[in-house]
């Protein structure tokens, strides 16, 4: 490697965040200082792995890939390979770059498809159906990145995601009630028993196995982008597609491809580079026009959530 990673910004879809010290993966902690790295994301376990990762020596993209392959399996609220994401890296000289592995719109996809004959909206078609399904970008987007700045072999980093989805790990109390609330949505759509509904009700601490997800992840392991987008894997989502009326077919899968993007880049008060991510995501532009907007106002000068401050 040319440059050394200086850290990370890692899957927008990710809503919150908690920090793990290493020795307690149960300990939540705000306001940590660290001397040399930490890792954050939205779910104890897939941290601790982060922090694993780095304790091998891995730098800061093996650490991201591998929460993130963990954060499918024990954050499956957001954290899939189902979906899609983004990547924001800041090199140690100041640069950065960028990783669109957002979801595409399949093939067959047109404006009207959530559309009735009068062009009126179908209520709950871009919802709760396979034609919502977009083509799945995580797995495209993390073997990307590792291949291009990973340091550890992608066995290392996959492999803690498969011991988690075989293992089993323990679900938090809002996964409980989360996986409940869920319960006759998870009945309804899919046609086969599946690891997100048990007899009796989830309660915290409860073990979540994932056998199949692990057969997936190992998939992976083995054959790398093949392992997803062909094969076993890409046989299975085209039949689901097929057996319910959803639209990504094998051509979809396969002419995948993740983006490397150049940052948007700004700057408040003349003091501070702001690099974000570039659209498709929206997250970027919003976040330097709103650092602009407020630059002139003396913020640390009117009162905390005052009604000047807040407007």
């Amino acid at each position: 490697m040319t440059r050394n990673l200086f850290y990370f910004i890692f899957l927008i879809l990710i809503s919150s965040i908690v920090a793990c010290e290493p020795e307690n993966q149960n300990i939540h902690k705000q306001g940590l200082v660290v001397d040399s790295g930490m890792v954050v994301s939205a779910h104890p376990d897939a941290s601790q792995i982060g922090v694993q990762i780095l304790e091998k020596n891995g730098n800061a993209i093996d650490a991201s890939v591998a929460v993130g392959f963990a954060l499918a399996v024990c954050y499956p609220n957001a954290g899939n390979i189902g979906g899609g994401g983004f990547m924001l890296i800041r090199f140690n000289d100041g640069q950065g770059t960028s990783l669109d592995f957002r979801e595409t719109a399949p093939s067959k996809a047109n404006k009207n498809m959530f559309l009735d004959k009068d062009s009126n909206v179908i209520e709950d078609m871009s919802l709760y159906t396979h034609h919502a399904s977009g083509v799945p970008g995580t797995v495209d987007g993390l073997i990307k990145a590792h291949q291009k700045f990973g340091k550890l072999s992608f066995n290392e980093v996959i492999q803690p995601a498969i011991d988690l989805a075989h293992n089993g790990f323990h679900v938090t109390k809002i996964q409980a009630e989360g996986l409940n609330n869920l319960q006759q949505i998870f009945l309804t759509l899919n046609n086969d028993s599946t690891a997100f509904v048990k007899k009796d009700a989830w309660k915290e601490g409860d073990l979540l196995k994932q056998p199949q997800l692990a057969a997936t992840l190992e998939r992976i392991k083995e054959n790398g982008r093949d392992g997803f987008y062909k094969g076993q894997t890409a046989k299975l989502i085209v039949a689901e597609m097929q057996r319910s009326g959803g639209l990504i077919n094998y051509d979809d899968l396969a002419n995948y491809e993740s983006k490397w993007r150049k940052p948007i880049v700004g700057d408040y008060k003349k003091k501070y580079r702001i690099i974000s991510m570039p659209p498709p995501s929206s997250g970027g532009i919003a976040l330097v026009q709103l650092l602009k907007i407020v630059e002139k106002h003396p913020l640390s000068v009117w009162e905390w959530h005052s009604h000047k401050q807040i407007h």
